[in-house]
């Protein structure tokens, strides 16, 4: 569901946040020799997700607000106009964000997190 993955995105860039980039600054100013570890921050996916007003879920709460004239079609098509602006662009600038030529027809879209494509 989009809720679990919303919510895996955001316990991963917790522990990102908290094991990773808040060590690495302590050891940095303390002089504590290490090597830096790269890890990836998920923040674009999250933002892809969470942000207002163009966030997945916020533009789901505005599609919900429509009542009757809502629809899973009309929310996938105003995400891709979104998302996929150009013409024939099926991958957003961010890449979290896709969508091919067939899956818009049906409404689908994908979001990639750290696990892999999510449909």
């Amino acid at each position: 569901t989009m809720e679990g993955n919303f919510t895996n995105e955001a316990l991963q860039q917790q522990f990102n946040k908290f094991i990773f980039k808040l060590e690495q600054e302590e050891y940095e100013r303390e002089s504590i020799s290490w090597a830096f570890i790269e890890f990836p921050d998920n923040q674009d996916c999250l933002d892809t997700i969470q942000a207002r007003p163009k966030g997945i879920l916020a533009m789901l709460d505005d599609e919900c607000k429509l009542g009757q004239r809502g629809s899973d079609r009309n929310w996938a098509k105003r995400l891709n106009e979104i998302y996929l602006p150009e013409k024939n662009q099926v991958v957003s600038d961010n890449t979290r964000y896709s969508s091919t030529k067939m899956q818009q027809a049906k409404g689908i879209f994908c979001v990639r997190h750290f696990a892999g494509n999510v449909e």
